[in-house]
């Protein structure tokens, strides 16, 4: 495994640098200093990423599921050089430019006909958080302010910003620590039937009671479409939505669906809202939006959400570097990129190898659970992984994946060929055997 030798790459002193990180950096979910080792990478190409040393290791994370189109990829290269040479960043108040007007057109057209305006954010956290503001306002409009809570799922994750941590899993989840300061909300249990399964009264029966007992205190239900990410990477059955989606009209509620894992494909369809035909009143967008070049997301409404809550005051968001141009461009190319591949064909090939390398998993005594869907791959452990161990195994093996409790899970680029995605399969297979 090799990548291409770019020969204007600067030298670094990785001795120094790493001596620097440990004494002053802080990376996400560690201690100060870090409690895990980190692995410092020089160059990245495709899947494969290279460590300094000079070790290869094949990326079953597409860096937090974003990198679809795989690293250092010549069209959104080029997209970022020729927008770079126009403009880098302009403010969006009072402003606008073409790669923000090109997204927001491109993202009307592929998402469902209601959803006609589009914020652009900074992340997916703050997409939420801006959806939250909207159903928020929305009901302050309609002169319904006691509508100030909203209704989640257990096992549900929706960013790490203040209100977007409280309509994350409050018991299970990684953010118990703030329990007692965060807005308090409503949580139903985690959707019981699995994808492909029907869905009966009985599966909705606490979900309807917490609704009609509640609906005129709630400004919204957030839901991650078919697949809880990072709460629990659970597949949940397409009729769940369909009556949840029904539910919420029922009782006049608005339905925020949460793809920003989900969209683009990662699941076989372009948004997972697809595989149950439903429409959100409130749609975010994140992640893959541009293939992992540039942090941006996008919250999307409806015409007369937006109307109706414009007609009262204008919505309180505004982040400075909302609708940067670069990001902006990068999307745009990402979205071409993606559609005009046989993208589809794509994702059931990486599922097809996910069910086939997964499956001996099946077997091993530490493993509750293997479940595929699309391009995600999910091994649940009976045991929390030690996570240092884990990573160290992965990158002697030339591997990265990074698991999360009881969670070892694989979401790699698009464009991982089979050799890749067997070898990686493979890898994991034999760490997980030997650490029963």
């Amino acid at each position: 495994m090799t990548l291409t030798p770019n020969p204007d790459a600067p030298f670094f002193n990785w001795a120094q640098l790493l001596a620097t990180d440990a004494a002053h950096v802080w990376h996400p979910y560690n201690t100060a200093p870090a409690r895990d080792m980190v692995y410092p990478v020089c160059a990245a190409q495709g899947c494969l990423l290279e460590l300094s040393e000079g070790r290869f290791l094949i990326d079953g994370m597409a860096s937090w599921w974003c990198v679809i189109h795989g690293y250092n990829h010549p069209v959104l290269n080029a997209a970022l050089t020729s927008q770079l040479n126009c403009v880098a960043h302009v403010m969006f108040a009072g402003l606008t430019h073409a790669p923000a007007i090109q997204l927001v057109e491109r993202l009307v057209k592929l998402t469902p006909a209601p959803l006609q305006r589009v914020f652009l954010c900074d992340s997916g956290s703050i997409a939420v958080e801006v959806a939250l503001k909207i159903a928020l306002q929305y009901w302050q409009a309609l002169n319904e302010p006691q509508r100030t809570h909203f209704l989640s799922f257990q096992q549900g994750y929706h960013g790490d910003t203040y209100h977007a941590m409280s309509v994350c899993d409050p018991i299970t989840g990684m953010h118990r620590l703030f329990t007692d300061s965060l807005p308090q909300q409503f949580f139903a249990s985690a959707p019981t039937p699995n994808f492909g399964q029907s869905c009966t009264d009985a599966d909705v029966h606490e979900l309807t009671q917490l609704l009609e007992q509640h609906h005129q205190q709630l400004a919204g239900v957030i839901i991650e479409p078919i697949v809880q990410g990072a709460g629990g990477m659970r597949f949940y059955s397409a009729e769940y939505l369909i009556r949840l989606r029904q539910l919420c009209d029922h009782f006049n509620v608005l339905l925020i669906a949460d793809e920003i894992a989900t969209g683009f494909g990662r699941t076989g369809r372009l948004f997972a809202c697809e595989h149950a035909g439903i429409s959100p009143d409130i749609l975010t967008l994140g992640k893959a939006l541009t293939g992992g070049y540039l942090t941006l997301a996008a919250t999307l409404t409806t015409d007369v959400i937006a109307a109706t809550l414009s007609a009262h005051a204008p919505l309180l968001h505004g982040p400075t570097f909302m609708a940067n141009p670069l990001a902006c461009a990068v999307a745009n190319a990402s979205i071409d990129l993606l559609l005009a591949s046989d993208w589809q064909t794509t994702i059931q090939r990486i599922e097809n190898g996910l069910r086939c390398g997964l499956a001996p998993a099946r077997t091993l005594p530490n493993v509750i659970d293997v479940r595929v869907l699309g391009a995600i791959g999910v091994i649940e452990m009976n045991a929390p992984v030690v996570l240092a161990n884990f990573q160290r195994q992965c990158v002697e093996r030339g591997i990265w994946v990074r698991p999360f409790g009881r969670l070892v899970y694989l979401m790699p680029p698009y464009i991982i060929d089979d050799a890749q995605l067997t070898y990686l399969c493979q890898m994991l297979i034999e760490i997980l055997s030997q650490n029963k």
